[in-house]
């Protein structure tokens, strides 16, 4: 089983410095492939991993077209059985492929795995993106176990199991290569954020697996290169979140799912300005109008084959802010 880890990189020079040598140290060059895939970077990045680090291939893209089609373009010229998507800011560990190659090797619906992702600045704490493996709400709010909107679990290995989740997290994301093919990889669209819950949705609609194996574990410094701060950020989160609704919900609940959403989405606008940031709820009306805008060309990608068990509980809005549960097995 020949592994490939890409690591997507623009401008990450110092994260380079930082995290490249220990994937090189717990991910031996001579058994696995190591990629930097470059998004057109304008800082020193290329002339730093050609100088320091031999074993490293480098695939260079020439433009930064975010994460979607950055990994689409370099992951052509990778031939691997699976593929390991890692963010540039991801420290990982000892034993973090041998769990996950094992699952593969296994079960052979495994499409995608994550492993446990913990915050890097606080390593006792999950990590937001990922966190214990990712879960939606009947309306596509995404969730983790270890993680409920801002709401983050400490660590005591409640969750250093091996199970079955909705989405995997592109921060750490292992695919096998024929089934990414198979799914055309990522919408290019989304630019950056929640493609990997739509590509996990859609192989989900085509009967393939997605699997969280705890025993694997990687640090995750995050927001290095969206900060949540960032209205850019929210525009991608609720513009790329209703791109994924419109294209993989089941027929039946399609129209009353996404009105509500739309609702739900118009309330948070309005609370943002409540908060006195007029940036954001702008950018929820811009998502709301690139929705719009896009909505035929995402009605022509949906599929006859439609996952619907879909949700793990009906409104995580609900059981959060009214039922005050936020932790994942209060659910």
């Amino acid at each position: 089983m020949k592994i490939a880890i890409v690591i997507l990189n623009w401008n990450g020079q110092k994260l380079l410095a930082k995290f490249l040598p220990e994937i090189i140290r717990y991910s031996n060059p001579a058994y696995y492939d190591i990629y930097v895939a470059d998004n057109a970077s304008t800082d020193d990045s290329i002339t730093y991993v050609k100088n320091n680090f031999s074993s490293v291939k480098i695939i260079q893209n020439t433009k930064n077209d975010g994460y979607a089609k950055g990994y689409n373009d370099a992951l052509k010229h990778v031939n691997a059985d699976i593929l390991a998507l890692v963010n540039s800011d991801i420290e990982v560990t000892k034993n973090w492929l041998k769990p996950i190659i094992e699952e593969f090797k296994n079960n052979k619906n495994t499409a995608i795995i994550q492993p446990k992702i913990l915050d890097y600045k606080n390593k006792n704490i999950f990590e937001y993106a990922g966190a214990g493996g990712g879960f939606i709400d009947q309306f596509g709010f995404p969730f983790c176990r270890g993680r409920i909107f801002d709401t983050l679990e400490k660590d005591t290995q409640q969750y250093n199991d091996t199970t079955s989740i909705f989405w995997a997290s592109g921060a750490c994301f292992f695919i096998r290569k024929v089934i990414f093919d198979k799914l055309d990889g990522f919408d290019e669209t989304y630019f950056a954020h929640q493609e990997e819950i739509d590509l996990c949705w859609r192989a989900k609609n085509q009967g393939y697996d997605i699997k969280y194996v705890g025993n694997s574990t990687v640090y995750h410094v995050g927001g290095a290169t969206l900060q949540n701060t960032n209205p850019k950020k929210t525009y991608l989160n609720f513009r790329n979140s209703l791109f994924t609704l419109t294209k993989n919900l089941p027929s039946q609940t399609f129209i009353p799912v996404l009105f509500i959403r739309l609702v739900f989405d118009g309330i948070a606008g309005v609370r943002f300005l409540f908060q006195k940031k007029p940036l954001f709820t702008w950018a929820v009306f811009k998502a709301h109008m690139s929705f719009y805008r896009y909505f035929y060309r995402n009605l022509k990608k949906r599929s006859n084959d439609k996952t619907h068990n879909y949700y793990y509980t009906k409104s995580i809005v609900w059981q959060y802010y009214i039922k005050k549960r936020s932790r994942f097995n209060e659910l």
